[in-house]
């Protein structure tokens, strides 16, 4: 794939990801990608069927979800991309009572394809600053 075809699909799973478009989101990976979040378990998750069942609880716990760019590296076949997300945690996101705070946080992935489609995602996500946001009060 060449980098504006990557940026093509990323894009279109970045902007499903923002309109919490479950469907859109999934159509932008293989029917038997492998979804790899370090942290979460299980891990990692593999096909549609698992990634619809992360994404519809994900999508619960954060909202209004900007993802901003921070720089993207290309290679045969993947790419890695660094990201912010910004938004709001409500739910119980990353085990965290959001209670709708703000939260703002680094993402790290790294994304393989397969003919035009996402087959593997691996991401890291700045744990310490979300829990730093959500912590509950100190009184």
């Amino acid at each position: 794939m060449t980098r504006d075809e990557i940026d093509q699909v990323l894009e279109r799973h970045f902007a499903a990801l923002q309109k919490r478009d479950l469907d859109g989101i999934l159509a932008t990976y293989a029917d038997d990608a492998e979804h790899d979040a370090v942290g979460r378990d299980p891990n990692p998750i593999h096909g549609k069927a698992a990634l619809g069942a992360f994404y519809r609880e994900s999508l619960a716990d954060l909202a209004n979800t900007k993802v901003i760019p921070v720089r993207r590296f290309y290679g045969d076949e993947f790419a890695i991309d660094e990201s912010i997300l910004d938004g709001y945690a409500h739910g119980r996101p990353f085990d965290l009572e959001g209670y709708s705070r703000p939260v703002r946080f680094r993402m790290l992935r790294i994304f393989e394809f397969r003919d035009g489609l996402i087959a593997r995602e691996n991401a890291w996500f700045d744990i310490v600053a979300v829990q730093r946001q959500l912590a509950p009060p100190r009184h």
